[in-house]
């Protein structure tokens, strides 16, 4: 019997189909507009896609890095809620579709997904991939103005990836109040900034206030303990780039690191992490020091040597963002 090909293989596939064939200079002008709004902090009152060409290097720029951010912030989720299913999902602002895949790569099978975004362009361009995806078939692409008059249907998960950077204050605080009351899980994810984990934390906050508990990333829901203005808590994700993508951004490298705060919050019986690893582990001559976050509510660092035998070895092997300890093999 075949194995199914993972969503992930088939987005890169999709993608690389219909992007065959353009030539970088047409979307070189559209790819430096959407990098200066991505990585800028003022709001927009106008779609950032705005027609084809805007939605086919967006497709090439952000999508697969978007993809790749949210699935490592659902899997990190899915870890405190071990055999739960979503059995709907809403994506806020969702574009092309890149957080429906993530939901699809991350819990395998078909459900009620809505994806609501104000760019046609988009919504028709992430119909056409999801096409691919026998999961997303039945996916409503739906056009709606993201904002303090969004009217959101309800769902167990709600995904908003990479969209409160795009809203004023006002409309930030009311999609997120709006999120907690349409749905059972909501995962939040921004840009790895400084900016981006304000905007992350603030949610955080009104979701918890709104009676929601935080799964992941931090091992507790009590107040972040890193101090306002001296750091920030954020995570990175490889992402694959194919030779078009290379291209299109002016890269050489195989890969990029796309870096992202998140937050997932849930009113179901959840078991956050006992501590997340929160910076790039430092591998030295025998030993490995890891910055920690806690569930007492404290960041550490602790260094973990060759006499401590098997857990050395999985010191050695964890990630940035990982959980820790790791979970005891079967």
């Amino acid at each position: 019997m075949t194995a199914p090909v993972p969503p992930a293989d088939i987005l890169r596939r999709s993608l690389a189909e219909m992007l065959d064939g353009l030539p970088p200079s047409q979307a070189a002008g559209a790819v430096e507009r959407l990098i200066a709004t991505y990585r800028g902090d003022t709001p927009t009152h106008a779609p950032i896609l705005r027609d084809r060409a805007d939605v086919a290097a967006y497709a090439a720029y952000r999508m697969p890095a978007t993809f790749e951010a949210v699935r490592a912030a659902l899997g990190a989720f899915a870890d405190a809620v071990p055999g739960w299913v979503p059995g709907s999902h809403v994506d806020v602002g969702g574009g092309t579709g890149a957080a429906t895949w993530a939901v699809s790569d991350t819990w395998a099978g078909a459900r009620p997904v809505t994806v609501l975004d104000w760019a046609e362009p988009a919504l028709a361009l992430g119909r056409d991939l999801a096409a691919a995806n026998p999961d997303l078939a039945g996916a409503r692409w739906q056009r709606a103005r993201i904002g303090s008059a969004l009217d959101l249907p309800p769902a167990d998960l709600l995904t908003v990836s990479y969209v409160l950077n795009e809203l004023a204050e006002s409309d930030r605080t009311a999609l997120v109040d709006a999120a907690a009351a349409a749905a059972g899980s909501v995962l939040i994810v921004e840009a790895g900034t400084p900016a981006g984990y304000a905007r992350v934390i603030e949610a955080r906050d009104r979701l918890i206030r709104a009676g929601f508990r935080v799964a992941a990333p931090c091992p507790h829901s009590a107040a972040c303990p890193i101090a306002p203005g001296t750091d920030w808590c954020h995570f990175s994700a490889r992402v694959p780039r194919s030779s078009l993508h290379r291209r299109v951004k002016g890269g050489s490298l195989a890969y990029e690191d796309e870096k992202f705060s998140y937050v997932a919050a849930t009113r179901l019986p959840a078991e956050p992490a006992p501590a997340r690893v929160v910076r790039r582990p430092q591998i030295r001559k025998g030993q490995v020091l890891l910055d920690l976050c806690e569930a007492g509510e404290q960041l550490r660092r602790t260094t973990v040597t060759k006499r401590h035998g098997d857990l050395y070895k999985a010191a050695r092997d964890t990630d940035w963002g990982a959980a820790w300890p790791p979970e005891p093999s079967m």
